[in-house]
């Protein structure tokens, strides 16, 4: 396993050659405003409440995903593709090192801390996953992929209050998303003993 040796501000030295190289695409690299983009993802946000079946929320769950993947700064992009890769390759430790460096360049990155959250659970530090994922919907409360996350991880470790719970949020802001009552349902035997 590799380790990367720290700048004292927790920015990696690849993390700022590719703060320096993303410089030079910045105007090319974003074209909306983070107005613009807060704006089209409160759009996308309100059309999925607003879905009128699973198959329309399955898509509009895509186009929000690939939204906030491409959120931030066009260094934090670079870094969010490039840990996505590694998460790809089973690469776990590169992949929370990637998303690591996309949070310290830029902390209100709500999907770098889901993504680095995915990557510790994966690499068994589950309450590094939780942790993390606690930011992601502090910053930003409507990610239904964070809480969906939430909802797994509980799941797996047999608490199914958390995981009631986490499935309830997600349902307040994603109301058809594929299986969605039919898990409540399930969560909520397990949880509390009875029937929606």
């Amino acid at each position: 396993m590799r380790r990367h040796v720290r700048c004292p501000s927790h920015v990696s030295r690849r993390a700022i050659g590719l703060l320096a190289f993303a410089i030079g695409l910045c105007p090319a690299a974003h074209g909306q405003s983070p107005a613009e983009d807060q704006a089209a993802v409160s759009r996308l946000l309100n059309a999925l409440k607003a879905a009128p079946d699973e198959q329309s929320a399955a898509g509009l769950e895509s186009r929000l995903d690939e939204t906030w993947l491409r959120a931030g700064t066009p260094a934090v992009t670079l870094l969010m593709s490039r840990g996505l890769r590694f998460i790809q390759a089973g690469d776990d430790s590169d992949a929370i090192d990637s998303f690591s460096d996309a949070i310290a360049l830029q902390p209100d990155a709500a999907e770098a801390w889901h993504r680095r959250a995915l990557a510790r659970y994966h690499a068994g530090d589950v309450a590094g996953a939780i942790q993390d994922l606690h930011e992601a919907v502090r910053l930003e409360p409507r990610d239904f992929s964070a809480f969906r996350t939430l909802a797994d991880i509980a799941a797996n470790r047999e608490d199914w209050k958390g995981a009631y719970a986490a499935w309830q949020n997600l349902l307040a802001i994603d109301p058809k998303t594929p299986g969605g009552e039919e898990r409540l349902r399930l969560l909520k035997r397990k949880a509390v003993g009875e029937d929606t």
